[in-house]
């Protein structure tokens, strides 16, 4: 947790300047975005199906553009 006391005579600017300075360098912003926007790991029959299912794709497009209806 990040605490700034303020100074005797310092404005409401310098000290949330030196707040946001603080925050930044205890890298708590990037550990909140990674937790944030972290996903969970695929199971493995999962990533098998998902792949199975790209190369699917992949032979019907080859297919088609084999075929002259693809560019």
């Amino acid at each position: 947790m990040v605490e700034v006391k303020r100074k005797e005579r310092e404005n409401v600017g310098s000290l949330l300047r030196r707040f946001s300075k603080r925050v930044q360098q205890s890298k708590l912003l990037i550990h909140a975005r990674e937790v944030r926007f972290r996903q969970p790991k695929k199971s493995r029959p999962e990533r098998r199906k998902n792949a199975l299912k790209r190369n699917e794709i992949r032979e019907e497009k080859e297919v088609l553009r084999k075929l002259g209806k693809l560019e």
